[in-house]
């Protein structure tokens, strides 16, 4: 039975939930290795609406950080877009679902599963309809084509909603998205470096996660 307000609190106390697309098993469980050492604890592995990567292949992913860091990782599954991958994702103990869009059916298969829901939205009108339908995080999405200031716009009459930021997030404004209220953000290359992956150079990654969660 997964604890939901354990998962929500791990969220808001880490902050950094790190985005893997595109990666072997090995590759997975190797770059969590390295992310772990540099203060991580919170991942996010992807589902790839191209099929191009199948479910079952993203869900083994899942499956296999679950299994390897014991509770150590949180871990999720991103670019959730239907129920069905909703389930696959908690077969394979997912303990959160993230998505780029606010889609009831998704928000409400995943708090019925017993999971954290983090949908994304963009405006106002999807970020209420998602906390109304049972969002825990609303993930503003892509906040890599906003400022700051529209978050704090979001934020000033929906100061009830808990919003991640997801996108456009460097070391240079990761602090300010904080300071203006996001309870997390979340990322990839800029932790997950996929040059550095590839060539297997696990202590960069070590590096770059710590050189975000020593701003904490």
């Amino acid at each position: 039975m997964l604890n939901r307000e354990e998962i929500i609190k791990s969220v808001e106390e880490n902050k950094i939930i790190v985005i893997l697309r595109g990666y072997t098993q090995e590759q997975v469980i190797k770059t969590v290795e390295s992310m772990e050492k540099g203060g991580i604890k919170l991942v996010e592995v992807t589902f790839d609406q191209s099929k191009k990567i199948a479910d079952e292949e993203t869900a083994s992913n899942i499956r296999a950080i679950k299994e390897h860091f014991k509770g150590r990782i949180r871990v999720g599954a991103g670019t959730v877009i239907t129920e069905e991958q909703v389930e696959l994702a908690f077969k394979a103990g997912a303990e959160y679902i993230i998505s780029p869009d606010c889609y009831e059916p998704v928000i409400r298969k995943t708090r019925e599963l017993g999971m954290v829901s983090m949908p994304g939205a963009l405006t106002p009108t999807e970020a209420a309809n998602a906390h109304r339908w049972g969002a825990d995080f609303v993930k503003l999405f892509p906040n890599s084509e906003m400022k700051i200031s529209y978050l704090k716009a979001l934020m000033a009459p929906l100061s009830h909603i808990k919003f991640l930021a997801v996108g456009g997030i460097n070391l240079e404004n990761f602090k300010d998205y904080l300071q203006a209220g996001a309870k997390g953000v979340g990322m990839a290359t800029n932790i997950a470096d996929r040059k550095a992956i590839l060539a297997g150079d696990y202590e960069k990654i070590t590096q770059l996660a710590k050189s975000y969660t020593d701003v904490l």
